[in-house]
């Protein structure tokens, strides 16, 4: 421990320093986790991308290429039911191959969509050789090939490109490329009977050569004063139009629509009239660092609507250096910046700027709301024309939903997220973060406050591969990663790790508690004896942060420690544990100052 020493004849602070291993982060190569890890894997079968829980979580369903899977989640080496073998015909692979597709990587069904329809049945499309078909799925596992649907806009043709959709109350929403060339991005509505199908306009405002990551329902109609309508959001990264750079860069945009909109009857006829998009900021602004592509979200539920997270990874090139971070967005900030100001395009000076003009009402772009419906409009149906010209060339706002990375990486490619709410045992609620790499790491993250602190790395494959989808059992307390090669199911936590007090402790797993009548490490939610826990919030005066600017899986070998302590910064690459209490420094080992 280096710091300066005290003024003499004070004695400011007391340290206690023993010899315990360090806080922070450890890492698990893949023959060390062998023992708490299932796996499922097919000989002939790969890309594992999709998986998806049953309602109450009893069956696992698994989506590869040209294969669907109903796993045991509890023990996914098991199937519950025969596999379902999905192949795309052979004369939709020559006919894929003579339009210059590869007969290798492209021409196949790969499984791209897979949810739940109701209690009984699933649906799932396939990109089926540049094709794309749907079909439903009982759910005693049968698929009618003979009854299969046109997936065109409710899945990509390519198995590369970005995609995203939910089934809300028997309908499809999707967000997709809409033709063979990949030329026409859109965002759909169909396969229920209860509204119309709907679609966004070909226009570049509206959508500009996106990478669709992710999609999420959340319920602003319950219980809203104002009559408000549930909303669907839908997240991608895309060329930018209102940036002065003649390059384009990419940035990352929120989406946008209301689950009752029916379009307009003149204007906007069967096409979005909520239809709003957004940039989500992810920067150091003090540095003049900012991550435009975005590469996956997750939407965290609340008590209710209103306390609706999303987390979101971020990427950019900091030379030939990759860098990661995640991003947080609360929904109630995101709403702000689609109630305020629009952008606008001025054909004049050829530049995108705020617009000042009036605004009509209804306002372009809400839903429709008991106010509204005062006023006789109680459908966008009859909405007046001048609201829907009006949202048709203003889809863009114009602020921004900023936010801090509460993770920074260098050196590290992050694919994708996935986040557990915990109640410790200090009775408060800490959100975990499991992220995967591309390289096959997963990384276990607490959320202390707003920071960030990396528990454990943990190597998923013996050779690497990308994590390509995460999805966790909250009810059995379990992560399923799927990738190409297979499918693997962890624990949340494996408290067992920490063989020791201190280790069980500063690890601040929330988890996790030691076990003082038993000697041992255990699960808080598993266990009913006597358990203690280190506080989880690091104390104002002392707060530790576990970083190394250069961070990387497979090359990291130590943890770096440093301690703030009224103002002042100590490092330490020494094996120690520092406490501080009050008014005296007491060295209970050998330091050198």
């Amino acid at each position: 421990l280096c710091c300066d020493p005290p003024p003499p004849g004070s004695l400011s602070a007391l340290l206690v320093v023993v010899n315990w291993p360090p806080p922070g982060l450890i890492l698990y190569h893949h023959q060390y986790v062998l023992d708490s890890m299932a796996r499922f894997t097919v000989p002939g079968v790969f890309n594992y991308s999709m998986l998806t829980l049953s309602d109450h979580e009893r069956v696992l369903y698994v989506g590869a290429r040209e294969t669907l899977f109903a796993l045991d989640p509890n023990d996914i080496s098991r199937q519950l039911r025969p596999q379902i073998d999905w192949p795309a015909p052979q004369d939709k692979k020559r006919e894929c191959v003579a339009k210059g597709k590869n007969n290798q990587t492209e021409c196949f069904n790969y499984i791209r969509f897979l949810q739940s329809y109701n209690h009984t049945h699933l649906y799932t499309c396939g990109t089926y050789a540049f094709q794309p078909k749907c079909s439903y799925n009982a759910d005693y596992f049968t698929l009618n090939t003979a009854a299969l649907e046109d997936g065109k806009g409710k899945c990509p043709y390519d198995p590369a490109k970005g995609h995203t959709g939910l089934i809300v109350d028997k309908e499809l929403y999707s967000a997709t490329l809409n033709n063979f060339l990949g030329t026409e991005p859109v965002i759909l509505r169909n396969l229920g009977q209860q509204h119309y199908s709907m679609k966004s306009e070909y226009l570049p405002a509206w959508l500009n050569e996106p990478d669709f990551v992710g999609s999420a329902l959340v319920r602003e109609g319950l219980g809203s004063k104002d009559g408000d309508d549930d909303k669907i959001y839908f997240f991608f990264s895309e060329r930018a139009l209102e940036l002065d750079c003649d390059t384009e860069p990419a940035v990352a945009r929120v989406a946008r629509v209301c689950k009752g909109d029916l379009g307009g009857t003149r204007t906007l006829q069967k096409k979005w009239t909520t239809f709003q998009k957004a940039r989500l900021e992810c920067s150091l602004p003090e540095r003049h660092v900012s991550f435009n592509n975005l590469r996956a979200v997750f939407t965290l539920p609340g008590q209710d609507w209103r306390t609706t997270t999303f987390y979101g990874i971020f990427h950019a090139q900091w030379g030939d250096v990759d860098v990661s971070a995640v991003c947080q967005y609360q929904i109630n900030d995101v709403k702000k910046v689609f109630e305020g100001s629009y952008k606008e395009y001025r054909e004049a000076s050829q530049r995108w700027g705020r617009y000042t003009g009036a605004v009509p009402n209804p306002r372009p772009g809400s839903c429709i709301r008991n106010s509204d419906r005062e006023n006789g409009y109680n459908s966008s149906l009859q909405l007046p024309d001048a609201t829907l010209n009006f949202a048709k060339k203003h889809p863009l706002m114009e602020d921004k939903a900023l936010a801090r990375p509460l993770l920074l990486t260098k050196g590290v490619n992050f694919t994708k997220l996935a986040v557990d709410r915990v109640n410790a045992l200090d009775q408060r609620a800490y959100n975990m973060l499991f992220i995967g790499t591309a390289e096959g790491w997963l990384q276990r993250v607490v959320i202390l406050n707003s920071d960030a602190h990396v528990i454990e790395e943990i190597q998923l494959f013996d050779t690497p591969q990308p994590v390509d989808t995460l999805t966790i059992s909250h009810s059995k307390k379990y992560l399923y990663i799927g990738s190409r090669s297979e499918v693997l199911q962890l624990p949340l936590a494996n408290c067992s790790r920490y063989q020791s007090q201190p280790d069980c402790l500063l690890a601040r797993d929330p988890y996790c508690a030691w076990d003082s009548e038993g000697r041992a490490c255990v699960r808080i939610d598993l266990h009913r004896g006597k358990l203690t826990s280190y506080p989880l919030p690091v104390p104002s005066a002392f707060s530790p942060v576990w970083y190394n600017p250069n961070l990387k899986a497979s090359q990291l070998e130590s943890n770096s420690v440093m301690l703030h302590l009224k103002a002042k910064t100590y490092k330490s690459d020494r094996n120690f544990v520092v406490t501080l209490l009050r008014h005296v420094l007491v060295s209970l080992c050998s330091v050198i100052f």
